[in-house]
């Protein structure tokens, strides 16, 4: 049978179900929230003389749930029309709609009989091949599917999200025994290709896979801070970036998921376990007592921390009194600090003999032994733990390639001489002669089953460009950026300076691609896998010259940097940009220009120049009207000055967009670029887009004048920059600004609707840059952002 997903009904409209119904949205599939039917009604309604047979109200739950999404932080919805494939039901009046739908995925309270029920309703409504999922956090699979019909038990399985469902990566999918292989095949697909996960098929065991071994080492984690003296803070600062984990580390994770929501998980497990495991899941005594006094964390106001007017506080385990936080300051931090690469820093941190390093091989050598223990239990290789572990709790490694980073035999000496015994997993990788999980072979990167060594699996899709270029080589490199053979004929442009910022180096590599591109490859994608796609242009190396009064050297930078831009334009070749995370001023200025763009749907583009005192330099002014000019519907009468006001506006205002479909909305993407719900498939799509390109038979773009509004546009935008000082809303210095932007966008001294060169319009930008840069109160602006990484409004 082959499936498709068109509609989706999600049963339960909490934080989780709704936050499940607007990631559907966010990929365009409509929507069924479902929630129970209130029992009595509400002040308002009261006062409304409504009664609970109205519809409105019959439906509030659900309705209610739908409008927080608009509220919610971080934002649940990439775009706020979205809402609208969203529609609210309930439980009694509208299971019979779910005939019409493709996936019902259940999201109700976690209780076995509850659910069971449920799924008894829905058994009687759901047409046959409909995919049934639960997105319990725990609760058997099996148990659940108990009892019902032959069709309904092929088509269900556990589908576990983890929140929130828009930005974590994580899906773990859990088949039960009556799961028909093509459905559990078919959800993988989809999970990875639509949704945007990453997919780990776990089994039917307590709390799955990143759950179960998550808060096993947080538990560790507090069994070893109170049993050795340490303090919250102290705990939170060696368990963070530090050693390749989120910011939140250990207690700030647990405010934010809430200590009520970790109880019930850690409960749960210790409801399906015995002995010494067991024991470990019995949250400590002060935890519960925090239940009971409401400090849940960041949905109460105070939990492990409370933040009392600037000051943030930590609670202390033994009074429950709230205390300045601390950190752990030692030798070994500093040391690590200056490690290049997390396994450098971790061997560095785990066999320190300080109060670190006691901390960290105490909480983690438990952790890893456990991980250890239920390989083959929880999942059918460490491949699926280790990526459960980064997916779903945002570590950069998981514990068997933490294993492999502290060094298997050490850590292994050690443990026993501690006396504890050694995984027989463990005892197999060393009685073998191996000494890692995981080892390269020929490029290709293998991992131990327990006898032998076996091929990660590869998706086509997924692009890992380190492991690419080792096996591959680069065409050319410098200190910022390489040109890389993708095969097929398309070639990679990635930058790879600190931050991805754009210096000379780059723009010599963007010179070089294009040329070589243009001669022997069909097409380029420029992107990259760093932290971010690009955070603008050196502004270091521009400030520096700015301080140096060095006028004719910055003049030559940026006319190099618009020359570049240019030849991204008009390459005969199709050159398509791939932006993700931060796509900021230079960032999205070597976005404008490509033929195609492929954003990650996490993409946060702007130019944001107007922040540090300048205005783009690049030809993103110029680039971003154009944008909307190209836009419009043939035939239309084209407003020019309602198009300049509004990129004068979102320059002026160094507007970012929260989502790729947010920039969509604002011109900086089109509805010809496309958008790559799965971040890991970025790379290949937009080889796959510059290939169709291609072999479409592109044509670079002619060079074409462009209409402008002239001096009534100067004067319209500046009247808006002026009605903003007068209000309040910008400094007289953002006016300045505001007045050599407008100046650039209008055209300058020509009339209204007068058709310019591209040239005449980066030459009026460059002139305005470089008149900026002078300034003192940019060069003020520049130094503050360098020093707090925040902008000054001086």
């Amino acid at each position: 049978m082959a499936y498709q997903i068109r509609k989706a009904a999600v049963l339960g409209s909490g934080v989780m179900g709704s936050g499940i119904a607007a990631h559907l949205a966010n990929i365009g599939i409509p929507v069924l929230l479902l929630d129970i039917v209130p029992r009595e009604l509400t002040k308002e309604e009261q006062a409304k003389g409504a009664t609970l047979e109205d519809k409105a109200v019959r439906n509030r739950i659900a309705a209610g749930s739908i409008q927080k999404l608009l509220k919610q932080k971080p934002a649940p919805l990439t775009a706020k029309k979205n809402l609208q494939l969203i529609t609210p039901g309930n439980l009694e009046d509208d299971l019979n709609n779910l005939k019409d739908v493709d996936w019902i995925i259940e999201v109700i309270v976690e209780n076995l009989d509850v659910k069971k029920s449920l799924y008894e309703k829905i058994d009687g409504v759901r047409k046959d091949g409909t995919i049934v999922s639960s997105n319990t956090s725990g609760i058997s699979i099996n148990a659940m599917v108990e009892g019902r019909s032959e069709d309904f038990s092929k088509h269900f399985l556990g589908t576990h999200f983890f929140n929130p469902p828009r930005y974590l990566k994580l899906l773990e999918v859990i088949p039960a025994n009556t799961t028909a292989p093509e459905v559990v095949e078919f959800m993988t697909a989809f999970g990875e290709d639509r949704l945007g996960k990453g997919v780990v098929i776990a089994k039917d065991t307590p709390n799955f896979i990143a759950n179960r071994i998550g808060t096993y080492g947080l538990l560790v984690t507090l069994r070893e801070m109170m049993a050795r003296g340490y303090s919250i803070g102290e705990v939170d600062s060696a368990t963070g970036p530090l050693i390749g984990r989120p910011k939140s580390a250990t207690f700030r994770t647990l405010d934010v998921v809430g200590l009520d929501t970790f109880m019930h998980v850690a409960k749960n497990v210790y409801d399906q376990t015995s002995g010494e495991e067991q024991q470990v899941f019995k949250a400590p005594e002060f935890m519960a007592t925090m239940v009971q006094n409401g400090w849940l964390g960041a949905k109460s106001g105070q939990g492990f921390f409370l933040k009392k007017d600037k000051e943030i506080l930590e609670l202390d385990p033994e009074t429950l009194e709230y205390r300045a936080a601390g950190k752990l300051k030692t030798p070994s931090q500093e040391m690590a600090k200056q490690q290049k690469g997390l396994a450098a820093k971790m061997k560095t941190l785990v066999y320190a003999e300080d109060r670190t390093g006691e901390l960290l091989w105490s909480i983690l050598a438990p952790t890893l032994r456990y991980s250890a223990e239920l390989t083959g239990e929880i999942a059918d290789d460490i491949v699926a733990i280790d990526n459960a572990m980064k997916w779903g709790f945002g570590w950069e490694q998981g514990p068997f390639e933490t294993w492999d980073a502290i060094g298997v035999k050490k850590s292994v000496e050690m443990m026993k001489q501690e006396g504890h015994p050694v995984p027989a997993f463990v005892q197999a990788l060393i009685d073998s002669g191996n000494e890692t999980f995981y080892k390269e072979e020929n490029g290709d990167l293998h991992f131990f089953d327990g006898t032998s060594y076996q091929p990660v699996p590869v998706n086509e899709k997924v692009i890992d460009l380190k492991r690419y270029k080792k096996k591959h080589g680069v065409i050319k490199s410098n200190s910022g950026a390489s040109l890389i053979d993708l095969g097929d004929g398309i070639a990679l442009l990635e930058f790879h300076s600190r931050s991805n910022a754009i210096g000379m180096d780059i723009m010599q590599m963007i010179n070089f691609a294009v040329d070589e591109v243009e001669k022997n490859f069909k097409g380029l994608v420029i992107g990259n896998q760093g932290k971010n796609f690009c955070v603008g242009a050196n502004l270091g190396m521009i400030l520096m010259e700015a301080q140096d009064d060095n006028i004719f050297e910055l003049d030559f930078t940026i006319k190099t940097f618009q020359n570049a831009m240019m030849k991204i334009k008009y390459s005969n070749k199709p050159v398509v940009a791939a932006p993700f995370g931060m796509s900021l001023g230079g960032g999205a200025e070597v976005a404008l220009p490509a033929a195609h763009i492929q954003a990650s749907m996490e993409t946060y583009m702007g130019l944001v120049e107007a922040g540090v005192g300048l205005i783009p330099g690049g030809g993103g002014n110029k680039e971003l009207y154009m944008k909307q000019l190209k836009g419009l519907p043939h035939g239309v009468t084209v407003d020019y000055q309602n198009i300049a006001s509004k990129v004068f506006e979102s320059i002026a205002m160094a507007k970012v967009s929260t989502s790729a479909e947010e920039a969509r909305e604002t011109n900086f993407l089109n509805f010809v670029d496309g958008i790559s719900v799965n971040s890991d498939h970025l790379i290949y799509d937009a080889k796959q887009a510059a290939l169709s390109l291609y072999e479409n038979g592109y044509q670079a773009p002619l060079r074409e004048k462009v209409p402008v509004t002239g001096e009534p546009g100067y004067a319209t935008l500046l009247l808006g920059a002026e009605g903003m000082f007068i209000s309040g809303y910008i400094s007289e210095y953002d006016l300045k600004i505001a007045k050599k932007l407008a100046f650039v966008l209008s055209g300058g001294k020509v009339p209204y609707g007068t058709k310019v060169d591209e040239q005449y319009l980066l030459d009026l930008e460059r002139q305005a840059f470089l008149s900026l840069v002078a300034e003192p109160k940019t060069q003020q602006r520049m130094q503050h952002m360098l020093v707090k990484g925040k902008p000054l409004r001086n």
